[in-house]
């Protein structure tokens, strides 16, 4: 993925605005999926839109039970609520395989018996089916489905944070999956498909899922669905450089202690401390959140979870 630095207009009208939180229930929330979830309630305040939170929840053996509700929970307590009924993944079952059907009945989908070890050498791009016949394995009983990525296939988008953006999807990605061979649901069409289903017209999420958004604008091409703006926020490194998610320190937060967070996640936001100083509670916090909250402030580089515990005017009071 390659891009520049682009200005894009944060003030742009806030006719139907619908942004939305989509967590996975493989853990607690930490301070990296609260950063997201602030930063894309703060988008949508500003734009006087909605905000919605969908529970994705398609890849059972990941999952972790009770997570979903505890996340939901946790969400309350910083003062986060959906604007709307709460959507679950894992209800929308038809949803999928409708989208499914069409992009297969276009030929714009194929079954792939192709596995991972079929694709190693070509650094895992898939290009053309080298399977030599239908799949024994016991754990993956079925075919995946894939969409078809045609040669030379670019995407370019302007990113409302990272700025333009520019992929060689067949190159670098290949006609990548829709369903896994085990029968679940790939994240990128059910992404697509339900982002659509809901109205969502502009999608904030972490950094690490920049890669995607080039898939799934293609997907949207193919479904003949409309594309929504992109804005990729900054992402929570701890003190080895590693993906907060991915790391020992990404504890769970604490849901009776809410204020040293969200002033924690304002600060990777690039917003001014000061801001936050005299709020008491978490209504008043949020209620100074969204009169300080200047978009154009938000870093692209991302930040150390260690250097914003040490940073005084996080913690102020």
């Amino acid at each position: 993925m390659s891009g520049h630095k682009h200005s894009i207009d944060f003030e742009r009208g806030a006719a139907a605005y619908r942004g939305r939180f989509a967590p996975s229930p493989t853990g607690d929330l930490h301070a990296g999926s609260l950063l997201a979830a602030f930063g894309s309630w703060l988008l949508a305040r500003r734009h006087g839109g909605q905000w919605l939170v969908r529970i994705e929840d398609l890849d059972p053996p990941r999952e972790v039970p009770g997570a979903a509700q505890r996340q939901l929970d946790a969400l309350s307590a910083f003062g986060l609520l959906s604007d709307g009924p709460v959507v679950r993944q894992s209800q929308r079952h038809a949803l999928y395989a409708a989208s499914l059907q069409r992009l297969l009945d276009a030929d714009q989908a194929f079954v792939c018996h192709c596995s991972r070890s079929d694709l190693a050498a070509s650094g895992g791009v898939h290009r053309r089916c080298v399977a030599h016949g239908p799949r024994v394995d016991h754990a993956a009983p079925q075919a995946a489905v894939r969409l078809r990525v045609a040669d030379g296939a670019t995407v370019e988008f302007d990113d409302g944070v990272l700025g333009r953006q520019r992929q060689d999807v067949a190159r670098e990605v290949g006609d990548f999956v829709l369903r896994r061979a085990d029968g679940h649901w790939a994240y990128q069409l059910a992404v697509v498909v339900d982002d659509a289903d809901q109205g969502i017209s502009d999608i904030v999420r972490g950094a690490d899922l920049l890669d995607s958004t080039p898939r799934q604008i293609l997907l949207q091409r193919a479904l003949g669905l409309p594309t929504p703006a992109y804005a990729h926020l900054p992402l929570l490194l701890d003190a080895h450089g590693r993906k907060l998610s991915k790391s020992e320190a990404a504890h769970p937060l604490d849901p009776a202690d809410p204020l040293p967070a969200l002033r924690a996640a304002w600060a990777a936001l690039g917003q001014a401390p000061q801001a936050l100083v005299a709020v008491e509670t978490v209504t008043q916090l949020l209620s100074a959140a969204c009169d300080s909250f200047s978009p154009a402030q938000i870093p692209q580089a991302a930040s150390s979870l260690a250097a914003m515990h040490n940073d005084p005017g996080t913690n102020a009071v």
